[in-house]
């Protein structure tokens, strides 16, 4: 099972990104993600960004995460 985490883009420096994963700010390959921006919001596995999702999914994605950790 893979597991990809909601990261918000912080800076983008060519195929690299500098984005924030629960706070957390961590360098990332952009490879394999089209038309994204500062401020967008993707999902990260094993360093790289594998896909962009919109702001409301990744919020209550990171949520439930928060929720699973308090229990």
């Amino acid at each position: 099972m893979c597991l990809s985490i909601p990261g918000k883009i912080i800076k983008i420096d060519g195929d690299f990104a500098e984005v924030s994963v629960g706070g957390t700010i961590i360098k990332i390959g952009m490879q394999m993600v089209e038309n994204v921006k500062e401020g967008d919001y993707v999902l990260v596995h094993a360093g790289f960004a594998l896909q962009k999702i919109d702001e409301k999914e990744a919020l209550e994605t990171l949520q439930l995460f928060r929720e699973m950790s308090d229990e």
